[in-house]
């Protein structure tokens, strides 16, 4: 049927920046937390490019009481001037206009990470409002823009000393879904851009919470690698370091073997986090594997002709930093999270291939360290796949199989379907009794799973508690992990509000962490807040999440107030337990986030692995922070 309402008159054309403003997730990926911050990236990222080119020495990041952010450089300053051909001052071409700059030739930078022009400007464009101030042979010029328009022409203010650029903006509440920025997400970017950057400082200051950060290394990744592995028990005590430059590439490596069983390799283009990876990270394991099996093989570390170390097994227990300098890169996508050149796989890979090899003869003993790392892993690998097998021969791992303990929901869509993981039968059958079947379903788990930041694969198929939570989820594990098949959207970790619940909780974040990070990176995961207390006086009652809202609660009420403890789920009815934890209309509950990955490693690695010395200081240094302690 024709529709004659639609006609020629309906086609629009948005000017300027109204495009980003409309649609601001093609441009920063999302208007959520991540959004947010990537802002901030943008602007950074813009005075690192000078960085590279070797004309700035400093970049400082400061979060404003005005909920603005200003970032500041000594670099060479934003061009000013009238620009001839486009008959406005430069200043304003590169705050207004889309895919403006001076990075797609190939004489003012040589590498840069930000090649598509449009950072700066799709951040005016999602601002409230923004300065500049471009230090410019002895003068400062300065314009401000609102949501993305000039709010008058670019203007001489005063004397200025040296150059460089200081950008200053507050993201627009109208496009965003918060403008609260998380210190310690944008500290772990500035210190990762610090060790990615030798000899670089850049700085991080929050005044009205008195945080700030001061960040310089002068031993590059290498030093990033021991930073990262500063609380692990290291196979070699110093890192494989590999530079090289080929057919115009400059090829940074830093890599050292620590006896967990995690793969913690951290890629980067120009400078840019990709954490979706691409060609150099595909290059970078193929050489890695390749090499380890060719020496292998040389020097008799492998039995038999057929017999070959898989890019598991050689990654296992790896901590590595690979960041690649590249002339002109193809990112997919403005966020710039996976790299797309198709010659830098073979360039990574033989240069790569060449030096490592080269490293391994002349480091024996590195290399045995190594080896006999992967082979430990091979052979967890043979077993793992053996349980699997027989995990599988018996249906439990099989998804059509779903375990006997779990209470399904009807609903089949799961970006409508939850999973509550509940600390024990008592918990599990008031859950059972408290959701809407529709869309919620219950997993009770039997006491503490298996801690598998200390357990290979093969260990954790023989753990019932976790193959049973393998199952529900739908998702596989380990090589054969799959997101796409996640029967549930979100995930919610319900315990006890007591030692052994944190305990719990604990185990199961570990878990998710080291074997379905996806699952917290999509936002899947989350951790369900049942209360702590309930208050009553006369007949009127209150239910309290924490000691301050108790006290707070208690002067409110004044004397009198009866106040019941709750120690575990298992004390609630349903209706309670229902009301406070599972209803989406009156529950809390929090998403897991992971702000500053780093962190999150370590604090696993403290909390859940082999080294004593480590979880004696944390606890030490936090024991105060504690509110409740059940004894």
């Amino acid at each position: 049927m024709e529709d004659s309402s639609y006609d020629a008159e309906k086609i629009q054309v948005l000017e300027g920046l109204e495009g980003v403003r409309k649609r601001p997730s093609m441009y920063i990926g999302s208007t959520d937390f991540y959004g947010l911050h990537h802002l901030v990236y943008e602007v950074v990222d813009n005075s690192i490019d000078e960085a590279m080119q070797g004309v700035c020495t400093s970049v400082s990041v400061t979060l404003n009481d005005d909920g603005s952010v200003t970032v500041e450089d000594d670099g060479r300053g934003i061009p000013v001037g009238m620009h001839k051909k486009y008959k406005q001052d430069a200043l304003e071409l590169v705050f207004t206009k889309l895919h403006s700059g001076g990075k797609f030739d190939r004489k003012s930078y040589k590498v840069s990470g930000g090649l598509h022009g449009v950072g700066l400007s799709v951040v005016n464009a999602l601002s409230e409002w923004l300065d500049v101030r471009v230090k410019h042979k002895g003068k400062f010029h300065v314009q401000r823009y609102e949501r993305g328009a000039p709010a008058g022409p670019v203007k001489v203010d005063g004397e200025a000393q040296g150059t460089g650029t200081i950008i200053r903006f507050k993201p627009d509440a109208q496009i965003f879904e918060t403008i609260q920025f998380s210190y310690e997400a944008l500290s772990a970017r500035m210190r990762e851009l610090a060790f990615l950057n030798k000899g670089l400082k850049v700085s991080i200051a929050e005044p009205k919470t008195n945080q700030s950060n001061v960040y310089k290394f002068d031993g590059g990744i290498v030093e990033y690698v021991q930073f990262m592995n500063r609380n692990k028990t290291c196979l070699h005590e110093k890192p494989i370091y590999i530079n090289i430059e080929k057919d115009g590439i400059t090829i940074e490596i830093g890599m050292q073997y620590t006896d967990t069983y995690a793969e913690n390799v951290h890629a980067f283009a120009n400078n840019i986090n990709t954490t979706e990876g691409g060609t150099h990270l595909v290059g970078f394991r193929s050489a890695l594997t390749k090499t380890i099996n060719d020496y292998s093989k040389q020097y008799g570390f492998l039995k038999g002709n057929g017999d070959s170390l898989s890019g598991e097994d050689v990654r296992e227990g790896l901590t590595a930093v690979l960041s690649v300098k590249i002339p002109e890169p193809q990112f997919e996508g403005q966020t710039k999270t996976k790299l797309g050149n198709s010659d830098v796989k073979g360039i990574v890979e033989s240069a790569v291939s060449e030096k490592l090899f080269e490293f391994l003869e002349e480091n024996p003993k590195v290399a045995q360290a190594c080896i006999g790392k992967a082979l430990l892993a091979a052979q967890a690998r043979e077993a793992a796949r053996k349980a699997r097998e027989l995990t599988r021969r018996k249906g439990l791992l099989d998804i059509g199989n779903l375990p006997g303990k779990l209470a399904d929901c009807t609903e089949k869509d799961p970006a409508k379907c939850e999973l509550f993981l509940v600390e024990g039968e008592s918990a599990g059958g008031s859950a059972k009794q408290a959701r809407d079947r529709t869309f919620q379903a219950i997993l009770p788990l039997r006491g503490k799973i298996l801690n598998v930041e200390k357990a290979r694969l093969d260990k954790m198929l023989k753990n019932a508690e976790i193959r049973t939570l393998i199952t529900a989820l739908g998702t596989s594990v380990d090589s054969e992990f799959d997101i796409s098949k996640a029967r549930y959207h979100r995930v919610c970790i319900m315990t006890d509000a007591d030692v052994d619940g944190a305990h719990i909780r604990t185990l199961l974040l570990t878990f998710f962490f080291r074997n379905m990070r996806e699952m917290i990176d999509r936002g899947y995961i989350y951790i369900a807040q049942p209360p702590l207390y309930k208050v009553k006086k006369g007949k009127g009652e209150k239910y309290v999440y924490s000691d301050k809202e108790l006290s707070e609660t208690l002067e409110e009420l004044g004397k009198g107030a009866d106040i019941q403890r709750y120690k575990g789920l298992g004390e609630m009815n349903p209706d309670q337990l229902r009301m406070t934890t599972m209803d989406p209309n009156s529950r809390i509950l929090k998403k897991v986030m992971i702000e500053d990955a780093q962190a999150a490693d370590d604090l696993f690695t403290v909390l859940m692995g082999d080294a004593v010395e480590p979880r004696r200081m944390f606890i030490e240094d936090h024991a105060k922070e504690v509110e409740f302690l059940d004894v």
